[in-house]
């Protein structure tokens, strides 16, 4: 790989005639980390909203071997933008003008910098719903969800972000712009190209624009709030509900260490002496909705909750939804540093990772808190440490690795929702085994034959560990 020289600048100046191109190195500072771990420095960093632009400078870095960076509004938790070798920073936050909704096609077309959020305000105002849901949909832009694969709480039953996306724009990592899928949801014409770029990580090109599909939004919800003494009681009830052919929209779990550290941060009236509790939305026909309430509820009894609570008004539904909101601010006060996973498990294997989460957190001695997507396996075991502890932080390493070898040996996968990046890569043999990593290999080789497309991502390089300290 190729640093960037005077000579590349003068080119990209060239090229770039309605963005910016950043080279100070105040500027740059402010795109070397994400929301993972790490810094690195990029050599210069362009804002434009001109595809035309956007290809052009590809074809540069391709020609010159110059490392290419996208970045949205980098929320990532796994160290997607991260530009782990320098190079070229493409800022495709500013491409953001595009957002139309289609309601008589029920799509969307999109801009990659319009924020997720956006779209779901956009789509309810015509009565439909955008259903991927990342936590961070308020910051995140549709094109790091697109990137990454987002999923979120509504993954239980509507599915991840992969499930809605019928069309791509991309520019190749040879600077050409391609057009993947279309406007019909029926397309079966060859190879699936839109879903192979969907959660490839920026690795095999920049997308420009997205079609995205769209549901009616249904007409009513209904909330339950389950209370457990056994975290391995509630893992259960969530395995019980789901095979009994109940399918909410959400179903979240907190263990007792996010809710102390919720009510500690906003007193709520949670039961800081369960050991975890589940929240559980419904939505559908208001009818139906009131038989699978009573369902739901009784299953819950039945495997050993100890009350649950069914709000009887929208003020009420909202502040059980705002405790499971205000966990990641409530953690972060406890210590400093917050290491977010999404190892994922099938759902009848819920109860025993629950089990190997404890174990792991007794085991290494670290603040171990369990909560996220339960309904789906999509559990979010976050670890708050302080990464200026040296031997806290060995502590934390071995506890995080050993996460990911749990959540394989039950037959689950290393992510969910938060994808690979920079910080899973040394745990990918593990989960696909040497032939499995070697076919996806084989598609990026072929795909960026010169390796410009956010190098050292998702593939580990040699002797690669995972290092947070």
């Amino acid at each position: 790989m190729k640093v960037v020289t005077p000579s590349h600048i003068e080119e990209i100046k060239s090229i770039v005639k309605t963005g910016k191109v950043l080279i100070d190195e105040s500027d740059r500072f402010s795109y070397s980390f994400d929301g993972s771990f790490g810094t690195f420095l990029p050599d210069v960093v362009i804002q434009t909203k001109s595809v035309e632009e956007l290809a052009s400078l590809v074809k540069l870095a391709n020609r010159e071997k110059i490392p290419v960076y996208p970045r949205g509004q980098a929320t990532s938790l796994s160290g997607g933008p991260l530009p782990v070798k320098g190079g070229m920073v493409l800022d495709l936050s500013v491409l953001d003008d595009v957002l139309e909704i289609h309601e008589e096609d029920l799509i969307a077309v999109v801009s990659p910098g319009v924020l997720t959020a956006d779209i779901h305000k956009a789509a309810e105002k015509k009565g439909l719903m955008y259903p991927p849901d990342p936590s961070s949909s308020h910051v995140s832009t549709i094109g790091g969800n697109l990137a990454e694969n987002s999923g979120g709480p509504r993954g239980l039953k509507y599915g991840v972000t992969k499930d809605y996306v019928i069309g791509l724009e991309v520019i190749t990592p040879e600077g050409e712009i391609i057009h993947t899928g279309g406007r019909t949801v029926k397309n079966v014409t060859g190879y699936d190209l839109t879903k192979l770029i969907v959660g490839s990580e920026g690795t095999l090109g920049i997308i420009t624009k997205a079609i995205l599909r769209l549901l009616p939004k249904p007409p009513a919800s209904e909330t339950i709030m389950a209370v457990f003494d056994s975290l391995v009681d509630a893992g259960s009830a969530i395995s019980k509900i789901l095979s009994s052919g109940i399918l909410p929209a959400k179903m979240e779990l907190m263990d007792q260490a996010s809710i102390v550290a919720v009510e500690n941060y906003e007193p709520l009236g949670l039961p800081v002496d369960a050991e975890a509790i589940i929240l559980i939305e419904l939505d559908g026909h208001p009818l139906a909705l009131k038989d699978e309430i009573k369902q739901a509820a009784e299953l819950c009894y039945l495997v050993g909750a100890r009350a649950v609570r069914i709000p009887k008004n929208e003020a009420e539904k909202a502040e059980i939804w705002k405790a499971r909101k205000l966990v990641s601010p409530a953690i972060v006060r406890i210590k400093p540093t917050k290491i977010s996973e999404d190892a994922t498990v099938p759902r009848s294997k819920i109860p025993q990772m629950c089990a190997r989460l404890q174990e792991i957190r007794d085991k290494y001695n670290v603040h171990l808190v369990v909560f996220g997507h339960a309904g789906d396996g999509n559990l979010h075991p976050n670890i708050i440490c302080d990464k200026n502890d040296k031997e806290e932080m060995r502590r934390v390493e071995q506890a995080v690795a050993e996460i990911f070898t749990a959540a394989v040996e039950l037959g689950g996968t290393l992510s969910g929702e938060h994808g690979i990046g920079t910080m899973k890569a040394p745990f990918m043999e593990m989960e696909l085994g040497p032939v499995g990593l070697d076919m996806m290999k084989r598609i990026k080789k072929v795909w960026d034959p010169n390796n410009i497309m956010n190098p050292g991502k998702i593939f580990p390089e040699k002797g690669q560990k995972l290092e947070l300290s």
